[in-house]
């Protein structure tokens, strides 16, 4: 009976330990903040969950509200905009984080809303007119793109020549405007020019 006892004893210590081992297995566990933000470049939302309970309502605000901010941004990127998501969820104590974005042009695909400012593609662009734009440096000859511009900060042309380390970008509107004035004449061409392969945003998908 004795024995009996000590072996029901010892089965008791022996769960209680694995349970206690078990529940500091478990609380050192770190979950998982699952992060999926949808957007179309005018409208971006975001939604987070995790398996061990709610996530603060706050925190998503935050980080819609960051997220549209920062696709609207032309010098984004998916991994600018990840950095700053996971900056957010680190406040609130998240530190395991796995960021889902979504598109119209797909998965980690970043689209851009801009507007045309001028008269350089005309007949295909019109100035004031809105395209959407996805942040891609896979460019072809014959593609319209937005790309940097050190004088006139963005600028959106055709690739006309492709060469290892920069583009030729070109207008479609060909026409030279000549202005006469009493001592001098102006002639005004639309812009061609050389920008840098790492300075293209990225292709106009529709306008």
């Amino acid at each position: 009976m004795r024995n009996s006892t000590k072996i029901l004893v010892g089965f008791m210590v022996l769960a209680l330990g694995l349970v206690v081992a078990s529940s500091i297995a478990l609380s050192s566990i770190e979950p998982t903040l699952n992060v999926n933000i949808q957007t179309d470049g005018s409208s971006t939302t975001v939604s987070s969950y995790t398996w061990w309970g709610m996530v603060p309502p706050e925190m998503d605000r935050e980080m819609a509200q960051y997220a549209a901010g920062a696709i609207n941004e032309p010098s984004s990127s998916l991994e600018s905009i990840e950095a700053g998501v996971k900056s957010i969820a680190n406040k609130y104590n998240y530190t395991q984080v796995d960021i889902t974005l979504k598109s119209q042009f797909g998965e980690d695909q970043l689209p851009l809303i801009a507007v045309v400012k001028g008269n350089s593609m005309v007949p295909t662009l019109y100035d004031g007119q809105s395209i959407t734009v996805l942040k891609t440096a896979d460019i072809k000859e014959g593609d319209i793109v937005v790309s940097f511009h050190p004088t006139y900060d963005l600028i959106v042309k055709r690739v006309s020549i492709i060469e290892e380390d920069r583009v030729y970008l070109i207008s479609d509107n060909k026409e030279v405007e000549v202005t006469y004035t009493a001592t001098s004449v102006i002639t005004r061409t639309p812009l061609n020019t050389w920008v840098p392969r790492g300075d293209i945003i990225g292709v106009v998908k529709s306008y």
